[in-house]
């Protein structure tokens, strides 16, 4: 009995997971070695949470003030913290015939314990949440790497100077390079490309923070207002406002990858207690990070605070610092791009071989060696599909280039059925919890009151869009950044 038990810590696959290796190493991973403790579960959980969302909360506070600003961000901070601590328990199913079971990945727990008819609801939901993240990473590599050109052009010529620049080349350029990329198959193994996507995200958004405190002190003064931004109208200042809290959605929502991460844990302890011990450790990390980010970021320009802290150019010196961290950023995404990605191609690809078995142009592979590269073997299907996917993505981040409101609307569009929906209905089909209870009104509450402010969020992320897209006015444009 010791002997099962120690082959079952070491299994390769989750019991109900039928999954590529080419697919994201944290959302559904080929090889699950349980060796994992407390300190490596943090650090998935903050290498998948902290990203380019982080540039756009200082603009987030900005638009809320010192109160509601805060006040907000610890909000969501709880509500995804208690999501996950729900979504903890599911980790293990009881079966009648086999004993408990392990749920390795989001989709796989939402199948054993909801069934079909949820999990093709949460299939669709998953899949959007992964592409509108690659659209979101399009729209910030293009911006980014236009700020680079910005910022030198500044440093010659002035602050002064018009020193504007289309972004649309550089997300071409990003794309042709996501295009290469995505033909590797399988990108499991490579461990480096998580490492580094880190240690980037960490270092720009530290930058960020830097800066923002040092011009704070420069002027020995802290900008803003408890209001926030004034307004125009009453209703533009709403519509604002639920954008700020899309953006903030978007900067809390991990709740995909926690069953992945959970599924590297060793035991003893129970899997379920050290991942909460985690998700208490990292989600105060990573709030108090991101209250640096827009706080400083807000109390350095008040009602001037850019959209994109990095881009929005309320900071022209040093240049190199500001070149290093737009640098940085771009290199984050390249690989961020294609670890959201991967899953994405993984399920499509999987269906195509299911459904066309014998077809030479879905199955077949040919070897191909290039100069200077490694040899590869090339899929037709694989050429065709996934250039199809990125130069999608391309287009879409063409036309709708407003980091502020695509981060807001992706932000609020997922948040409330995939962060707090479904692992809350998980977590009272798993615990049998009586309807009706004490429990259970409780949990239900607290579902309806994320389901408001997601919609209040996802409307006016909406119109932000809308309006950034074809609206004329001076406001429309200011947030085009």
């Amino acid at each position: 009995m010791g002997e099962e038990k120690q082959n079952e810590d070491h299994l390769l696959v989750p019991n109900s997971t039928k999954l590529s290796s080419s697919s994201n190493p944290y959302l559904h991973p080929a090889v699950v070695t349980r060796t994992g403790n407390i300190w490596t579960a943090v650090a998935h959980i903050i290498t998948g949470v902290i990203g380019s969302g982080v540039l756009s909360l200082a603009w987030s506070m900005a638009q809320l003030g010192w109160i509601a600003g805060p006040l907000s961000m610890f909000s969501f901070a709880l509500m995804s913290l208690l999501s996950v601590l729900l979504l903890c328990e599911c980790y293990r199913s009881p079966h009648p015939e086999f004993g408990p079971s392990r749920n390795g990945t989001y989709m796989d727990a939402v199948k054993s314990i909801l069934g079909n008819w949820s999990v093709r609801l949460c299939d669709v939901l998953f899949r959007l949440n992964l592409f509108k993240t690659g659209v979101v990473y399009i729209i910030t590599s293009g911006i980014s790497m236009r700020a680079i050109q910005q910022s030198n052009c500044y440093h010659k010529e002035g602050h002064t100077a018009s020193c504007e620049y289309k972004d649309t080349s550089y997300m071409l350029l990003f794309g042709i390079v996501q295009i290469i990329v995505s033909q590797i198959p399988d990108f499991s193994n490579t461990k480096w490309l998580s490492v580094v996507a880190a240690i980037m995200s960490f270092t720009y958004a530290g930058i960020g923070s830097a800066l923002g405190l040092a011009k704070v002190i420069g002027d020995g003064q802290i900008k803003g207002s408890i209001r926030g931004v004034p307004a125009s109208t009453t209703s533009q200042k709403v519509w604002s406002s639920c954008q700020a809290l899309g953006d903030m959605a978007f900067g809390f929502s991990y709740s995909l990858i926690l069953l992945n991460i959970q599924d590297t844990l060793k035991s003893p302890p129970q899997e379920k207690v050290t991942m909460k011990k985690a998700s208490v450790i990292s989600t105060s990390i990573t709030t108090f990070f991101y209250l640096c980010c827009g706080g400083f970021g807000y109390a350095a320009f008040g009602d001037s605070t850019p959209g994109n802290i990095l881009t929005g150019f309320g900071f022209y010196e040093p240049y190199w610092l500001i070149d290093f961290a737009n640098a940085c950023i771009v290199l984050h995404l390249v690989g961020g791009y294609q670890v959201f990605c991967q899953p994405q191609f993984a399920l499509a690809e999987r269906s195509f071989v299911e459904k066309f078995p014998d077809s030479v142009f879905v199955c077949k592979t040919y070897p191909v060696k290039l100069p200077w590269l490694p040899s590869f073997r090339l899929n037709l299907l694989r050429l065709c599909f996934r250039t199809a996917y990125v130069a999608l993505t391309i287009t879409i981040g063409m036309i709708f280039p407003y980091f502020n409101q695509v981060v807001a609307v992706a932000g609020a569009l997922t948040f409330w059925p995939l962060v707090i929906h479904f692992p809350l209905e998980m977590y009272l089909v798993q615990k049998n919890i009586r309807p009706y209870s004490g429990k259970w009104v409780a949990l239900r509450i607290y579902s309806i009151i994320a389901l408001l402010v997601a919609m209040f969020a996802l409307v006016g992320s909406i119109e932000g869009l809308i309006r950034a897209r074809f609206g004329s006015n001076d406001h429309s444009r200011s947030l085009k950044i």
